[in-house]
């Protein structure tokens, strides 16, 4: 979404801060949502960049093969 666009309700939705999120604070949260977002935009409109990591991957190869 550009500046000049009127939010969809998907980014009115993910713009609200999840309790979690209210009780762990930010010391920046504005920055912190733009970023967010952002990311969120960029692998919305481009999904095959998204990066795909195995379980493998993400365990440093510690998978247990049962």
């Amino acid at each position: 979404m550009s500046s000049d666009e009127a939010p969809t309700p998907e980014d009115t939705s993910r713009a609200e801060l999840l309790p979690e999120e209210i009780a762990a604070g930010s010391d920046d949260p504005i920055g912190q949502a733009e970023a967010i977002l952002a990311e969120s935009l960029e692998r919305t409109q481009n999904p095959e960049a998204e990066i795909r990591r195995t379980a493998e991957d993400a365990t440093g190869g510690n998978v247990d093969p049962r």
